[in-house]
């Protein structure tokens, strides 16, 4: 069995996501709307829900973030991910999370640290985990 990633390589994965990904949402926030936070909802909320879902598509189970440390999403099976498995993990799993005021967050953090198979709330409801990818040989 492949190693599975844990609870503190996928926080470091989102961190990074979150500060490369939001510095470039904030920056197309400003061009349109003049500033770098804009309370309503708008296009760079809609881009970064589309980033969420499309961009583990397309990249084999990649966002950047999970790029950068070696670790990508699949399918329990091991297949790569579809759309309906990113809209389960990441509509479903964030609206148990927002109607359960984070405390499920919370409850997924400790699973991921804690289980032996460190699959989160999101992860079983998608049907997927967060395996470590051996590093890709870079090109001269």
């Amino acid at each position: 069995m492949e190693e599975r990633a844990g609870f503190w390589i996928r926080l470091g994965a989102g961190i990074l996501d979150s500060l490369i990904i939001g510095f470039f949402f904030g920056l197309i926030t400003w061009v349109i709307y003049g500033e770098l936070y804009h309370e309503e909802f708008n296009v760079t909320d809609l881009l970064s829900l589309l980033y969420m879902i499309l961009l583990p598509v397309f990249w084999r189970g990649y966002v950047i973030g999970k790029r950068l440390v070696n670790i990508r999403i699949v399918k329990e099976s091991g297949e790569d991910v579809t759309i309906g498995t990113m809209l389960l993990r990441v509509l479903v799993g964030g609206l148990l999370y927002a109607f359960t005021f984070g405390i499920a967050a919370m409850v997924s953090a400790f699973m991921v640290g804690l289980r032996e198979d460190k699959k989160s709330i999101h992860d079983f409801i998608a049907g997927t985990y967060v395996k470590h990818e051996p590093k890709q040989p870079q090109y001269q």
